[in-house]
């Protein structure tokens, strides 16, 4: 069981495990497609409208597949909008949990019964930014913003009660490129 999000790097993930799952579940929570220009996700200014432009252009570029393969027959899929996991009960998901294996790429933070339920299973978590230096969300952005490009990459853990806080198991990078926001996500690929 997969719980991400609908950018382009998400629907990659998808469409990669769903090469290898007999079954793959997915949570997908939908974000807004204009991140940087709608109000209520961050507060808009021009350093932000320019960063998410060039971390879309940099997705396009490095994620090939844009969309979910509608032809494959073994994902189900349960779409919801960001923000709204917390709310679903562990009923209410329940064919979503009997999974072998749960991964966390994307989501929004998951807390209550589902945390614990998918801590106890050893959840794995994909985050773009480098744990423990940058932990939460647009970790990379900070990373750049505070002048550490160093800082800029992805890390993969178990799940744990904490936020971006689990035992690490991998930290991914991938080969420097000259363009930062393709160098952020082609880590991100890099840990997929």
């Amino acid at each position: 069981t997969l719980f991400t999000s609908n950018d382009l790097r998400h629907n990659y993930l998808i469409n990669l495990l769903s090469k290898f799952c007999d079954e793959l579940c997915v949570i997908q929570e939908s974000k807004t497609l204009f991140t940087g220009k709608k109000d209520e996700n961050y507060k808009v200014s021009n350093t932000v409208e320019e960063y998410f432009k060039k971390v879309n252009e940099a997705q396009n570029k490095i994620f090939e597949e844009k969309f979910v393969n509608k032809n494959t027959t073994n994902i189900k899929s349960l779409p919801i909008l960001y923000g709204e996991l917390n709310k679903l009960s562990l009923p209410y998901l329940n064919e979503f949990l009997k999974s072998n294996i749960y991964i966390v790429f994307g989501s929004s933070y998951i807390k209550g019964k589902l945390l614990k339920f998918l801590v106890e299973h050893k959840a794995i978590n994909i985050h773009a930014g480098l744990s423990p230096y940058y932990r939460g969300t647009d970790c990379n952005f900070w990373a750049l913003y505070d002048g550490n490009p160093h800082l800029v990459g992805a890390t993969i853990h178990l799940l744990s009660q904490g936020l971006d806080s689990g035992p690490l198991l991998y930290h991914a990078m991938s080969n420097l490129k000259t363009n930062p926001f393709e160098y952020t996500m082609s880590t991100v690929k890099s840990a997929f």
